[in-house]
């Protein structure tokens, strides 16, 4: 008897199944912050803020980094598996085009959930223990806060458009035109290198509310779609 997951497709099915899985725990954690957590804390006393500081949010961070961490190696390697299978029409097909469009997109969201906020929210978490052990507070823990709410809400933005093209990739073909396919990803590393610099250096603006980041993502979602659309 032959086992259809001990072949190539198979492998490619633990990659897939596993990729979902810690997605699930990324993107669950994600939107837990950026939609319940963050409005609660907004609203609740000092006390209980301080508490959930020092002994929740260690506990979902930990999930939340290490769900970004497997979500990000298992997605390229299925990527890089499907890439090496189809060679160079990997990019000449809306497949091709639009699962890596979804990549990108998570990738810089991995960036942003370890090198932003994860470092950020460590002087967060080292400041309240501190100040409840009766030490001076750290003057850089508001600005640290700020940045850390500045990326999680660009990787909220980002999360609904690479969330459609991972979608698209295998459920909305869309024509492609191989000769327009650098173009393409040349606009969009333009408009993604812009978003990502706010995200460093910027401003919450629109996205500051928890309606706004949805309102913005949908939109930015249909952007980038009618960007393929048109530049494909």
């Amino acid at each position: 008897m032959e086992f259809s997951l001990f072949s190539a497709a198979g492998f490619q099915m633990i990659l897939r199944w596993a990729h979902f899985v810690f997605g699930v725990i990324w993107i669950g954690h994600l939107y837990y912050f950026n939609f319940t957590q963050g409005p609660f804390m907004a609203e609740t006393d000092a006390a209980t803020k301080s508490g959930v500081t020092q002994k929740l949010l260690p506990r979902a961070l930990w999930w939340f980094r290490w769900g970004a961490m497997f979500t990000f190696v298992t997605g390229w390697l299925y990527l890089g598996h499907r890439w090496g299978e189809m060679g160079s029409a990997f990019l000449q097909t809306s497949y091709g085009t639009n699962i890596l469009t979804g990549a990108i997109l998570g990738s810089l969201m991995w960036f942003n959930v370890w090198f932003i906020i994860w470092p950020n929210q460590k002087v967060v978490i080292a400041n309240a223990e501190n100040v409840a052990k009766g030490q001076p507070a750290n003057p850089a823990a508001a600005a640290s806060a700020g940045a850390a709410l500045l990326a999680s809400r660009t990787n909220t933005l980002f999360s609904m458009p690479m969330l459609f093209f991972m979608g698209t990739a295998s459920h909305l073909p869309m024509n492609v035109d191989a000769s327009k396919v650098g173009t393409y990803f040349i606009a969009l590393a333009v408009v993604l290198g812009l978003l990502e610099l706010n995200a460093v250096k910027g401003k919450t603006g629109p996205i500051t509310t928890v309606k706004g980041v949805i309102h913005m993502g949908v939109a930015f979602t249909f952007v980038l779609y009618f960007l393929a659309e048109i530049l494909l």
